[in-house]
């Protein structure tokens, strides 16, 4: 539960939010007055027990006449267990537990949404990435979202922000009080020297900051797995198997699947957007060529594409298997994609070949290069589904990444444009510097108020401050 100054909050059991505080009745005076607000901010829906929170200058007011306390007001932060009374009729309405966190600030009125947060923000107590990061926790649907949405909630990612602007703020007080004061001697030798170094090293940092290959951003939306392959190959059988369901139609007619089936899956914890689509074929049918253009589009998007082959089709005499495989990777995959990264070969129906054939193309396929990892299972019986399963999440997992290793990671295609500003704004600095200053110095404040908008937070009397305080000039 998110706590502010100037709030309380009641835990209840069963009782509707609308009879806890419209009860009908005129308020008493300075109840709803100018700008305190309350919601319910255990969720909506059934529940044993649910939280109500008001906040704003009311509060008190709100909390004497519901709880019934005539004189004093429970101490700060302490449980207090109290009869929840209409403040008109008193009549009540539940039992529960009351907390009071005080402050001060001031009518009631239903919270739109986000409000007590954006409070928190205008106060300074979170800044826009930990806003964000909030927001990706209570939407986390997998153990690794809630523990990337629960890092940035808990400030690493605004702190390493925080750290690169406070880094050009000093630049940038250093470059303009060159500018400014150079000329009466006020200015040590090697300011702008100093300004060059740091401007260097920000723009190595962000750089590699953005070369994260968008594993902080896949495990925020999911991870876009596209199943592709030829016709009656068990695409939709390999997609229902793996869903647990019957997601996607099976039957023995080529060209039952005609548009893109998804269905969203929880692979180890990391989040995946599983596609099944189309078989791969040229078609007179005009919905059949739909469905196929829509699949190419789908595997040009995907992240990781598993190219499901009917290995009971494979020619097993005389070495053609892997040439057979190479075949199809190539009518599946788009041309500029190597097979060797974003694939996964998935030979089923092996269950249709005899112990012997399998043999043979365990064999032929043993020690060969060029050729993504391969998977031989059975929709129908589940044979080798546990080792494609132990493949697919180490694939996943190398996708995502660890949220809790290394350094923090972009997480929002904003972020991502506001530090590719903030690094071509450093690149016109390091373009006029030698020959003008000013404009350099405009890169440096465009680069600053680049990263300020992912963080919310940017100032130009820090930068004075730094100013004075660096060269105490005018003493």
């Amino acid at each position: 539960m998110l706590i502010s100054d100037f709030t309380f909050s009641i835990f209840f059991r069963l009782i509707p939010i609308s009879r806890v505080l419209s009860t009908g009745h005129e308020a008493p005076s300075g109840l709803f007055d100018a700008d305190t607000i309350f919601a319910l901010s255990s969720g909506h829906g059934r529940c044993g027990v649910a939280v109500v929170r008001i906040s704003g200058p009311a509060a008190a007011t709100a909390l004497r006449s519901m709880a019934g306390l005539t004189c004093h007001l429970p101490p700060p932060r302490t449980a207090l267990l109290r009869r929840i009374t209409d403040p008109h009729s008193k009549e009540v309405l539940d039992r529960g537990l009351v907390l009071w966190f005080p402050g001060s600030v001031s009518g009631m009125r239903p919270a739109e949404a986000g409000e007590f947060t954006r409070r928190a923000f205008q106060a300074g107590k979170l800044d826009l990435t930990e806003v964000e990061g909030l927001g990706d926790l209570i939407h986390a649907e997998t153990e690794a979202q809630r523990r990337q949405a629960l890092r940035q909630m808990s400030g690493d990612l605004g702190r390493l922000y925080q750290d690169w602007s406070r880094r050009l703020k000093r630049c940038l007080a250093h470059v303009e009080a060159f500018i400014d004061f150079s000329e009466d001697e006020l200015i040590e030798d090697g300011v702008l020297n100093r300004a060059d170094l740091s401007v260097q090293e920000l723009q190595a940092e962000m750089l590699q900051h953005l070369k994260d290959e968008r594993r902080g951003e896949r495990l925020r939306s999911g991870i876009q797995v596209v199943i592709a392959g030829d016709t009656n190959a068990g695409k939709s059988s390999l997609l229902n198997t793996l869903c647990q369901r019957p997601a996607a139609i099976v039957s023995p007619i080529a060209g039952t699947t005609r548009d893109v089936v998804e269905t969203a899956l929880d692979i180890g914890g990391f989040p995946v957007l599983l596609s099944d689509t189309a078989g791969l074929r040229d078609s007179r049918d005009v919905v059949e060529r739909e469905g196929v253009r829509r699949a190419r589009e789908r595997v040009e998007q995907a992240d990781l594409t598993l190219v499901v082959v009917d290995c009971a089709h494979l020619p097993l005499d005389g070495g053609g298997a892997v040439a057979s495989l190479q075949g199809h990777l190539r009518s599946v995959l788009p041309s500029q994609q190597h097979p060797d990264t974003g694939c996964l070969l998935v030979l089923n129906k092996v269950d249709l070949l005899s112990e012997t054939q399998r043999w043979k193309l365990k064999e032929e396929l043993s020690g060969v290069y060029g050729l993504p990892p391969v998977c031989p299972i059975s929709c129908q019986t589940h044979q080798g589904l546990k080792d494609f399963l132990t493949v697919l999440h180490s694939r996943v997992q190398t996708l995502c990444g660890d949220p809790l290793s290394g350094g923090p990671t972009l997480t929002q295609a904003r972020h991502r444009a506001h530090l590719q500003q903030c690094v071509a704004s450093l690149a016109q600095y390091q373009r006029y510097r030698d020959c003008d200053l000013a404009l350099a110095a405009e890169g440096v404040r465009l680069a600053l108020t680049s990263l300020g908008r992912i963080t919310g937070r940017v100032g130009a009397e820090e930068i004075l401050d730094i100013i004075f305080k660096d060269f105490c000039i005018g003493k």
